[in-house]
């Protein structure tokens, strides 16, 4: 008598057309790519039955994650019928420049898919480039934190979800990338597949429960999980608001508390007033914008709120004790 594990292969009920730019980021890919085949078959089983994927690549050379592991491609474009799929998902280089610099390239194949109703996903700085091709417009963009005002600055006309790790926005998913990868991939399969079928392996891959969208993450803060209610808004409002012109003062008659009572938990917590906590995340975001990208200090200080190159850099060798430039030719620094 035949079992449920013989019977032959159903259609499945979503088909993911998975295309890993160069020097793409290895862990989102993964945490992505696994969700999906815990979730295909029945048991520990891989087979595709519930949910299917083919790598695809611009043409059919192996793609080097950005650690050097080589994921051979499946199809190209010229291979594959995009009709035959529900979803294109896009995984972004390690760099923003990296991502950016594959608009040509990969870009006409995005607006192929996207001119043929085949809803994009997003991961990481993928973004970026569905932007750059001109395929995030009307549409609301989650990304990760590190990339929220420089994305702005790229891109003022598109909306950031700067709140969520991950947004469904009709036609566009975008994800911020890391682990936040599975918590979107059960969100996907859940409309597809429904929540039973999303929510198997989480178990196997260490996961209690998928997070939300909205979720915060208290790793961001730099304090630990128990910095209270007041200073978790106001440090997440500091590091979504460098360029808004916004003013300490502004920060705790938002959060409803007075200046005074702000420097005082600053102080208490930190060591320092919120105004130098604020100085200090912005010259954290600076450095790591120098040493990671090739914009100009004019730039860059837009992004952080201070108005001009020479600030930046006055306040750079303050922190430093080098110069933005001196920053930029020893290399990046992670």
């Amino acid at each position: 008598m035949s079992t449920a594990n013989d019977r032959p292969l159903q259609r499945p009920d979503v088909r993911l057309l998975l295309m890993p730019l160069p020097d793409f980021a290895l862990l989102p890919f993964g945490a992505f790519l696994d969700k999906l085949r815990f979730s295909a078959d029945e048991a520990d089983r891989s087979r595709q039955r519930y949910c299917a994927w083919t790598l695809m690549g611009v043409d059919s050379a192996p793609v080097v994650s950005s650690n050097g592991v080589q994921v051979t491609m499946e199809a190209t474009p010229d291979s594959v019928d995009l009709a035959a799929f529900d979803y294109l998902v896009v995984f972004g280089s390690r760099t923003v420049q990296a991502s950016l610099g594959h608009v040509h390239t990969h870009g006409p194949v995005l607006r192929q898919a996207a001119a043929r109703g085949l809803p994009l996903v997003a991961i990481d700085n993928a973004s970026f480039l569905l932007a750059e091709a001109g395929l995030l417009k009307g549409r609301r963009v989650a990304l990760h934190w590190r990339h929220v005002t420089e994305f702005r600055h790229a891109f003022p006309r598109i909306a950031v979800a700067s709140e969520q790790i991950y947004c469904f926005d009709r036609d566009r998913i975008t994800c911020a990338g890391g682990t936040a990868a599975i918590d979107m991939a059960v969100e996907l399969l859940s409309r597809h597949c429904g929540r039973e079928r999303a929510f198997k392996g989480l178990a196997d891959m260490l996961v209690d429960e998928p997070r939300h969208q909205g979720h915060h993450l208290q790793s961001m803060e730099g304090g630990g999980p128990d910095l209270g209610r007041h200073l978790v808004r106001a440090v997440a409002l500091m590091r979504t608001s460098m360029a808004d012109g916004l003013t300490v003062a502004s920060i705790a008659e938002r959060i409803g508390i007075g200046r005074r009572q702000l420097d005082r938990l600053f102080t208490e917590r930190f060591g320092h007033s919120a105004h130098n906590h604020w100085t200090a995340m912005r010259m954290e975001h600076a450095h790591w914008r120098v040493t990671h990208s090739h914009h100009s200090l004019s730039a860059i200080a837009d992004e952080v709120g201070l108005g001009n190159a020479s600030s930046l850099a006055r306040l750079f060798r303050r922190h430093y004790g080098t110069s933005p430039g001196a920053a930029r030719a020893g290399g990046p620094r992670d």
